[in-house]
This record gives C-alpha cells, structure tokens and sequence, in this order.
C-alpha cells in the first residue's frame, strides 16, 4: 500500500472500513446463509474457500476495478461517469438479493456521508443506482484516500463482513473468524493488482453457486439475514 497516505486520510479511511458504520452491512450474508444449510459451507475450511473463491474470482473482477473507475470520476467530479459505473456494477447484481443489499448499504452510507459534510453525497440518498462503492468512491476522494488503500479497505471491509456473518451461521468461534481474516487477507494484495490491471472490456466475473445460494435464500424457512 502506498506510503504517501497520511495521518488523517489513515483515519478515515478506518472509519470507512469499520463494522461499526451504520450502513446495515450486518443485515445481508450474501448467499452464505444458504450455503451452510446445503452444507456447502460446515467449517472454517469450507468457509475460508468459499469467501477465496468470491474475492478472487468475482469480489476483485467485478467490484473492486469498479471502484477503481468510481474513485478516478469522484476525483474528477464527473456525474456523468459516476452514474455510468454505479449502473453498471447494480447491473452486475445477480439476483434480487445480491441488488438490494447493494443499494440499501449505498443509500445508507449516502445519509450518513450527507450528515457528515459530504456534499456530493447527497443526491445519491434517494438514486436507486446507488451502490455501496460509488459512495465510497465519494467518501475515499472527499477524505483525501488515494485510490490502492481505498480498494484494499473495500475489499477488507466485505471480507470482515462476510467472516462475520460465517461465524454467526456456521458457527464458528471467534478465534476461527480471526484465524479465516489472517490467512485470506494477505490475498488482498494481489486481489486488488489484478483489480487495477483489468481493461474495461476485461471486467467481469461471476461464481453459479454464489447466485444459486443467494437465489435459494430467499425461500429459505428460517433466516437470521434479509433476503
């Protein structure tokens, strides 16, 4: 991660990551609720290659170099190419679950960023293209957090998130959450290289069982996350 991120732009960009902000990203399993009751996921293990499989092959692919994009036209104040990426990325949602976890955390997030002085923020409250990441593109550009840290952020935010919400369904002990964070996050690195290296035309990336689960969860008959 580049050096040149100081004190302060460090600081926000914690408070950005952090699972104490109140975006609702404790609501949503993305399919994994599902997946623990097909028994796909039954331990730290199969957890741990169900989560590498989606940072490596549609997390870092789809999202990530989004991102990437959303960052580069919040820094030039291009709406235009804003809305353009936000779009494409709800466009990519796979099933209705995957979308309105998408939408409700970027809404959220676009309240919060507007009480908090983001100006640009606020249009974005009521847009139902409005997806986590644009408005985290808004906030990382705002608060001065140069593009690398601010894709490593997101793509340790979700992983925390989707660890978390492991520990709850499988379950597992917090010790093992703790073990699953330190064995994949050192794949984050490479995960967001490969992000920044992708050519528009080279983004895309999609995993059948995590659009099967996801699709699957919403009958499912009883659920502790929202479908």
């Amino acid at each position: 991660m580049p050096s040149s991120l100081d004190a302060a732009a460090l600081l926000r960009l914690l408070q950005l990551a952090s699972p104490a902000l109140p975006v609702g990203a404790y609501a949503y399993s993305q399919g994994l609720e599902w997946a623990v009751e097909a028994e796909w996921v039954t331990d730290e293990a199969t957890l741990g290659r169900w989560l590498d499989d989606q940072l490596t092959e549609s997390f870092g692919r789809v999202d990530l170099p989004i991102l990437a994009r959303l960052h580069a036209a919040a820094h030039d104040h291009d709406d235009d190419a804003m809305r353009r990426w936000a779009r494409e990325l709800v466009a990519r949602r796979e099933t209705r679950e995957l979308l309105a976890d998408d939408r409700d955390r970027g809404r959220a997030l676009a309240r919060l960023l507007r009480d908090l002085g983001v100006e640009a923020a606020a249009p974005w409250a009521e847009r139902d293209d409005a997806p986590f990441a644009a408005l985290a593109a808004l906030a990382a550009t705002a608060w001065n957090v140069p593009l690398e840290p601010a894709l490593h952020a997101h793509a340790f935010g979700w992983l925390e998130n989707q660890v978390l919400a492991g520990v709850k369904l499988v379950p597992l002990g917090q010790v093992a959450g703790q073990r699953l964070v330190l064995t994949l996050t050192p794949r984050i690195p490479a995960v967001v290289a490969t992000a920044l290296a992708l050519s528009d035309d080279e983004i895309g990336g999609t995993l059948p069982a995590l659009a099967i689960a996801s699709s699957l969860h919403e009958t499912q008959y009883t659920r502790l996350f929202r479908s």
